[in-house]
Order: structure tokens, then C-alpha cells, then sequence
């Protein structure tokens, strides 16, 4: 079969290298999946530069989330089990993470489900508690967390404000939904935020990107509101000031999605069913803006972490009949 690997640490473009290796063979608990569809995340770059929480032994084979297809024929999601991720033809995952693919959504946008529509609804839901008639804002709305977030904020009955660089990325929010569109490089974010909101400023501010976003999160965050931090796509991890939080009470919540999966599974399925619900009915649809053969994986990743893509970047192996025994 086909697998991307990495053999050093590096720049995706630069460290991924696309060869024929054998079929990975499962062991206890783990099943072989057929790669659907493989959807490209900011850790996929990050495992490539060994900057990741995880790393995994050299060379490994990066892509986190896949719609896959198992030996009975069953489409499901998967986040693979390292070193055999879903950059290529097949992965493995512990069967017991499965979870079945929506028949609302096609390969690719059953990939793009998982990740980032989980860490959106347990950040929203769990984690913020967000409550219909809340103003959220969405940092990176248009890229493939925060679209996620945009959504779910709307399913939710929230009014949505999306951040975004360039008009392009502005355009793909305004598709998404948001009520309000602020371009951080044409505008000043807090004062068009504070315009947006009378000066109250947002219940919930959902933060994928740390640095100068966190910076403007503790400065347009309401009374009682809640900052989600969910990750630092900027590369700059910032140092809250307590005593801000504290004078202006408002809330910090961090959120890990990965430890759900051991600490309490249960909520992970439940969070699936809500999702694969609000598939069915048309109230979220993950963005994929692009559809990009095996081939093309380490460029699209390398794309993804330049941060010039919109929505969902899939890459989707060609169909392979079988594999050697």
C-alpha cells in the first residue's frame, strides 16, 4: 500500500515522504481500516515538526481523523492509532473509539466531523455552558476548527461574531453564518467587537489561536463570560493576567478533547449522537474546501499550517481493491 511518513522532524512539506510500505497489522483491540477520506488538522503539521503532545517513534505516517471503512464493510470515523495515521491507503484504531459515519455526510465530510466538531461542542456545551440568545466570538472562524464552532454556536441559538484574516476568509464566514464579520487585518478587533455588542462585549469567546487573539479575548469578554482556549494555532502561548479575570469576572476554561476519550468515553458517543442529529438535520455540515488526492497530502499539509486554507482540506486515497496478505 501507499503511506506518507515521516522519517525526521521538519516542515510537512519538507519531512513527509510518500512510499509503498506493507499493510500495518493490528493488535489487540485494533482493527485495519480502508482510507475513505483522511481530513488534514493542525497537529498533523505539528506531529510533523515534533512539537505535538504526542510523538510518535519515527517514521510514522501523520493524519489524525479518517472516515474509514472496516473488513465487514462498515463506514466509520477513527482517530488512527500511531505510527499508522490516516495518511494513506490504511490505518489502524482501536475498535472500541469507533464511531459510525452519518449517513447525511459524504467521505469527507464524515472525516471532518470528528476533531474539531467534538472540541466545538464540548467546548460550547460542556465546558461554557453557552445558552441561546449568548453572543459568541469565533476566532479563525473560516478555518477548520473554528467553522465547526460557527456552526454549532448557531445550532445553538447564539449570536455569532467571526474573526477572520482577509476578505476571502471573510467571505467563507459570512457563508458559515456569522451574524458579524470582524477582518482582523482591515480592523481594530476590539473596538468593531465592542460596536457589535453595545460595548457589553462576548458571553463566550472560543480561541483556537492564542497569542494577540487571547489578547483580544480578555478585552472584548463580557461580564460572567467564558474564554474557551482550545489551542495555540499562532504558535505563541499566552500568559493570562488573573487579576484581569478577576476584576472584570470572567472565566478561562481550557479544553483537551483527547482526554475525554480515557477519562470519560461515554460523553464522547453521547457528543456524536448530537452531532450525527444535527447532520441529519441540516443544521451543521462540515466545509471542505478541498478534496486532494493521496499525492497531494504533504503539500495540503504544509497549506493547512501556512494557515491559507478555508474550512476542511481532505485528502482522499484512491479506491484500492485489496491488500497483499
Amino acid at each position: 500500500m501507499q503511506a506518507w511518513q515521516v522519517h525526521e522532524n521538519g516542515e510537512p512539506s519538507e519531512v513527509m515522504r510518500l512510499a509503498d510500505v506493507a499493510p500495518p497489522v493490528p493488535g489487540d483491540g485494533q482493527v485495519l481500516l480502508r482510507v475513505r477520506a483522511a481530513n488534514i488538522n493542525f497537529p498533523d503539521a505539528l506531529l510533523c515538526r515534533g512539537q505535538y503532545q504526542v510523538r510518535p517513534p519515527l517514521p510514522f505516517t501523520p493524519g489524525v481523523e479518517v472516515c474509514g471503512e472496516t473488513a465487514d464493510g462498515r463506514r466509520v470515523l477513527a482517530t488512527p492509532a500511531l505510527p499508522h495515521g490516516g495518511f494513506a491507503e490504511y490505518a489502524l484504531a482501536d475498535e472500541a473509539t469507533l464511531l459510525p459515519a452519518p449517513d447525511a455526510l459524504d467521505d469527507a465530510e464524515a472525516a471532518a466531523l470528528h476533531i474539531g466538531y467534538q472540541t466545538g461542542w464540548f467546548g460550547l456545551h460542556r465546558r461554557a455552558r453557552i445558552e441561546a440568545g449568548e453572543t459568541l466570538l469565533v476566532h479563525a472562524a473560516a478555518g477548520g476548527v473554528g467553522s465547526a464552532a460557527v456552526q454549532l454556536g448557531k445550532a445553538a441559538g447564539a449570536r455569532v461574531i467571526g474573526v477572520v484574516g482577509g476578505a476571502e476568509k471573510a467571505a467563507v464566514a459570512r457563508e458559515l453564518g456569522c451574524d458579524v464579520v470582524v477582518d482582523r487585518r482591515a480592523e481594530d478587533v476590539v473596538a468593531a467587537v465592542k460596536e457589535a455588542t453595545g460595548g457589553r462585549g462576548a458571553d463566550v469567546i472560543y480561541d483556537p489561536v492564542g497569542g494577540d487573539a487571547y489578547t483580544q479575548s480578555a478585552k472584548t469578554v463580557a461580564f460572567e463570560g467564558r474564554i474557551v482556549v482550545v489551542g495555540f494555532a499562532s504558535g505563541s502561548i499566552p500568559s493570562p493576567a488573573l487579576n484581569h479575570a478577576l476584576v472584570k469576572n470572567y472565566t478561562i476554561l481550557g479544553l483537551h478533547w483527547g482526554l475525554y476519550n480515557t477519562r470519560n468515553p461515554r460523553l464522547v458517543a453521547h457528543c456524536h449522537e448530537q452531532l450525527t442529529d444535527l447532520a441529519a438535520r441540516g443544521a451543521i455540515k462540515p466545509l471542505v474546501s478541498e478534496r486532494v488526492p493521496l499525492d497531494g497530502a504533504a503539500d495540503a499539509v504544509q497549506r493547512v499550517a501556512d494557515g491559507v486554507t478555508t474550512g476542511r482540506v481532505a485528502v482522499v486515497p484512491e479506491p484500492e481493491k485489496g491488500i497483499a496478505a
